[in-house]
């Protein structure tokens, strides 16, 4: 049995997540060489070519966790799908912007606790709808759990 594939909702999917990827990139990449930023870096931080090539694959595994989850629901779940999907994007970007624009590390840390919350709330929500949809956001969570302890040696070092 072969499953055709939605290429309008697909390429939807893929739009809204890197637009919102693009949204964030503006208030990091200014950002990521600067003098601030490579002085509060813990140790065990990923030299500065990882973390784009992380973020294109985690943003499109996300774009495919909202295509599946999106083509398998129903009206009601579609709201509910827009509804975590729209407050995880929120809190990405709001994340960039505490860290990166603000220079905030401890604020940006307690975000990161809303934004992995959110992440377990769209796993939670998809996973009622399309396993798999599920599935693909677990790397995104694990990265961001990686990020929090990077967050958490930066905010509480100096204290």
């Amino acid at each position: 049995m072969k499953k055709n594939v939605n290429w309008k909702i697909l390429i939807i999917s893929l739009i809204i997540v890197y637009s919102v990827a693009l949204l964030g990139s503006l208030f990091t990449s200014q950002n990521v060489n600067t003098d601030w930023y490579q002085s509060v870096q813990p140790s065990i931080t990923p030299p500065s070519f990882v973390f784009p090539i992380v973020w294109n694959i985690l943003f499109f595994l996300i774009a495919l966790s909202l295509y599946f989850a999106w083509i398998k629901s129903n009206k009601k779940q579609k709201k509910k799908i827009a509804i975590v999907f729209a407050i995880n994007f929120f809190l990405n970007i709001l994340w960039s912007i505490f860290f990166f624009t603000m220079k905030n590390p401890l604020l940006s840390f307690y975000e990161l606790i809303l934004l992995g919350s959110s992440i377990l709330l769209m796993i939670f929500t998809t996973w009622k709808i399309n396993k798999i949809s599920s599935y693909l956001l677990i790397p995104y969570f694990l990265w961001v759990i990686f990020a929090g302890i990077l967050n958490y040696l930066i905010a509480f070092s100096n204290i």
